[in-house]
């Protein structure tokens, strides 16, 4: 018989989506890493947490250093999500309630669900972003709440870097962030905010999803269900 989804369980259930270039913003710095883990320690005594980490510079880093040596996409993805992997464990290791072990699939993840109130994962299959993974993870366990911590305050009319008119976005919907996010690149290492597939995930399976700028502080906000960032709901 095969594996029971996590989603026949009652149990209120979050998805964090981590992203690498805010928890490892200024490399490994120690502290603020355990922030990390003290905030969402924080959240798991009300919610079962499921957290997706990023691979920020360091995978973006490996990954350019693949292709000049000739490697495929997969190859690059490959290797992008194992650097993902590290992250989670580093992660673990100032999490009490998670263990530490490190996932690779979403089966893995179900089982450790079951003796731990926190599980901490990279990604999972090549041409997929850790986003994409969250989204993925949160439907297969059925969560109602994908929090997305990133490195900016929420979602823009236009990339906010390149343009001084873009629009903070409050509150919109997956097929309305389809058009601003479709022109979007899909190479591994790619950090925009979301990518087609996360979004259309969420459109599907109507996953309430919160994109905001990820400090610890935030994270344990966007849990309370205190105003922030962007809200993504259909």
């Amino acid at each position: 018989m095969g594996v029971i989804p996590v989603q026949s369980c009652g149990e209120n259930k979050i998805v964090i989506s981590l992203g690498g270039s805010v928890f490892l913003e200024n490399g490994l710095d120690v502290e603020k890493i355990k922030d990390y883990g003290k905030a969402i320690d924080s959240i798991a005594e009300k919610y079962k947490v499921f957290v997706v980490v990023g691979g920020g510079k360091i995978a973006r880093d490996y990954i350019n250093a693949a292709r000049l040596l000739g490697g495929d996409e997969t190859t690059c993805d490959k290797i992008g999500i194992e650097v993902t992997r590290i992250n989670a464990l580093i992660l673990a290791l100032c999490i009490k309630k998670a263990p530490k072990i490190v996932p690779k699939s979403f089966e893995e993840a179900y089982k450790l669900s079951n003796y731990h109130r926190v599980i901490v994962m990279g990604g999972t299959f090549p041409g997929h972003t850790t986003d994409a993974t969250a989204a993925l993870l949160a439907e297969y366990i059925g969560a109602k709440l994908l929090l997305n911590a990133t490195a900016v305050d929420g979602i823009y009319t236009k990339d906010p870097k390149e343009h001084s008119d873009a629009r903070k976005i409050d509150r919109i919907s997956p097929k309305e962030l389809l058009e601003i996010v479709i022109q979007s690149g899909a190479k591994a290492g790619s950090s925009g905010v979301l990518d087609v597939l996360s979004v259309k995930i969420i459109e599907r399976s109507k996953i309430k999803t919160i994109v905001f700028l990820g400090t610890p502080e935030n994270i344990k906000k966007a849990a309370e269900g205190k105003k922030i960032g962007t809200v993504i709901e259909v």
